[in-house]
């Protein structure tokens, strides 16, 4: 099998941009109808996301032994889906079709047979394992929503109960749908240890654009019920071995994650110094400081610093959390990032900057292949 060809075609490909995804699904859906109906009616969030991440993972075949973890978790993730083995072959189709279009002349015997082999290999993992986790868990678990609070503008905590066993570590996220929107999935972190009630703690806020996340602040209520897929993740997890002091950079709705270790650490130990640093633009975004004051005042081992950036009437800490965690930065911590993409990476190139060693800094990385729709 040529890597590199295969790698250097799809760079070929993906330079046509939108037409890409727009030819793979007009191929799908035309040569596979009954394929439509995996997909939400309106294609406008969906577009380029299941193409490039095919794109992306079929042309690093060469690699598939660091990729079968992660394709492991996406065939699980897919039963969400109501993805089934015999949808694979019907996708693989589609792609080939759109490669033969948009490299004309270069499409050639060889390089078909070098893409037919990489997908097939890609479609046996991501199959196997998805026949494997059927035999014991759920392609989701349906959660009552039983509190739902609009916190500060546009950002709401939801809390919902599970009806059955839900196994997931501080700090994982999972795809959620609602009702209000159905077929579309969007990842969210945890704001919660699991509990013994089966409950889970979301932290939502409105983006621009976000369909799923607007109908989760404004229009979901008590008693909807949310579909929840399995837990995914382990960058934002505690470390293994001996417990390091935490600095925990959060910005935004970001903190989800994050007050999830707190709450691990406070009900398993072992305790630990650790310091939050709570970023938001002004004072009001600061939505959950009444429970986070509340976990400092019942660990000493916790301290909180609430940090602003654009609020020149807020009476503490201002600038970005980022740099309130350097100030505290003595050699030895672990430092855990989670906010936006950009936040995320500001952060870290920050902290990098500073001399803070790569090892000793978490955060999850955003890719799109993570949150594809079948």
């Amino acid at each position: 099998m040529d890597t590199q060809a295969l790698k250097g075609s799809w760079q070929l490909v993906a330079q046509s941009g939108d037409q890409v995804p727009l030819f793979f699904y007009s191929a799908l859906f035309l040569m596979y109808p009954e394929t439509r109906g995996l997909f939400p009616v309106s294609m406008a969030t969906q577009r380029d996301r299941l193409v490039n991440a095919l794109g992306h993972v079929v042309s690093n075949v060469d690699r598939v032994n660091e990729l079968v973890p992660f394709l492991q978790q996406l065939g699980r993730d897919h039963r969400k889906f109501s993805v089934v083995a015999q949808h694979y072959p019907a996708v693989g189709q589609a792609l080939l079709a759109t490669l033969e279009h948009f490299l004309g002349d270069r499409w050639t015997p060889a390089l078909a047979r070098d893409w037919t082999a990489a997908y097939g290999l890609v479609a046996k993992v991501m199959t196997e394992a998805a026949e494997e986790s059927s035999a014991t868990s759920p392609p989701w678990w349906e959660g009552e929503i039983i509190l739902h609070e609009v916190r500060a503008p546009g950002i709401a905590v939801i809390r919902a109960r599970l009806n059955y066993q839900y196994p997931f570590r501080a700090g994982q996220s999972a795809s959620i749908s609602v009702a209000l929107r159905p077929k579309l999935w969007r990842f969210y972190s945890f704001a919660n240890t699991p509990r013994r009630d089966n409950t889970i703690d979301l932290h939502v806020r409105v983006v621009d654009g976000g369909t799923v996340s607007t109908a989760l602040v404004h229009g979901a209520q008590r008693g909807d019920i949310l579909k929840v897929g399995a837990p995914v993740g382990d960058r934002l997890t505690l470390a293994a071995g001996p417990p390091r002091e935490l600095l925990l950079v959060a910005g935004g709705t970001g903190l989800a994650p994050l007050k999830a270790l707190v709450e691990q650490i406070a009900y398993e130990g072992p305790p630990r110094n650790v310091r939050l640093f709570a970023g938001a633009r002004t004072s009001r975004e600061l939505y959950d400081l009444e429970a986070l004051s509340k976990l400092e005042a019942e660990n000493p081992w916790l301290r909180v610093v609430p940090v602003v950036s654009r609020d020149a009437f807020y009476s503490g800490e201002h600038g970005f959390a980022v740099d309130a965690a350097l100030r505290a930065w003595r050699g030895d911590q672990d430092v855990y990032v989670c906010g936006s993409e950009e936040m995320v990476q500001s952060s870290v190139s920050r902290l990098l900057d500073a001399g803070v060693p790569a090892g000793h800094i978490r955060f999850d990385e955003f890719t799109t292949a993570g949150g594809s729709q079948p």
